[in-house]
């Protein structure tokens, strides 16, 4: 009886390898150092100019994708309003373009504050934006709080580029 367990155990293994293992594709990729095909580059010519509406071309468009705070705060100020106005004119040209503001904060406070703050970030940057005329249905928001620092260093060189929300461009 003990063989008989074994011998179907080790059957039914072996139908379960055979059953994973991968159909071999009927066109294979070129090997390692065979020919390649240069492909078109960044834009439809390949002349390094960007798809029209695409997220390259929101960066290369606008003054920046990026908005700084001063320390514990989330007003607009007279910088962010120059950033962002340039965001809405190119959002009101590509009107089927979808944003993402993402909220940002430096690594002091605890994890909750600065999510909490990178969150109202995010959303005086949407209303901005709404209130350029921007829909708030095309823009979505997330706080990453002190999770995501861009400057790693615990000074305030680095917590001043860390305190920030970023535009990021969905499709």
């Amino acid at each position: 009886m003990a063989k008989l367990k074994t011998a179907l155990i080790i059957a039914t293994m072996a139908v379960a390898v055979a059953g994973c293992q991968k159909k071999r594709p009927d066109t294979l990729p070129p090997g390692p150092g065979g020919p390649v095909e240069p492909g078109p580059g960044p834009g439809p010519g390949g002349d390094g100019v960007a798809q029209p509406g695409s997220a390259e071309h929101f960066r290369q468009n606008v003054v920046s994708d990026t908005i700084n705070f001063d320390l514990d705060q989330y007003d607009i100020d007279a910088r962010a309003r120059q950033i962002l106005d340039s965001q809405a004119q190119w959002l009101t040209q590509y009107q089927n373009t979808r944003i993402t503001l993402e909220g940002h904060a430096d690594e002091r406070g605890t994890r909750e504050y600065n999510l909490a703050l990178g969150d109202r970030r995010a959303n005086a940057a949407k209303n901005y934006l709404a209130a350029r005329g921007v829909s708030p249905s095309r823009i979505t928001t997330i706080s990453y709080g002190k999770e995501r620092p861009i400057a790693l260093g615990s000074d305030e060189a680095s917590w001043a580029q860390n305190r920030r929300a970023v535009t990021i461009v969905i499709n």
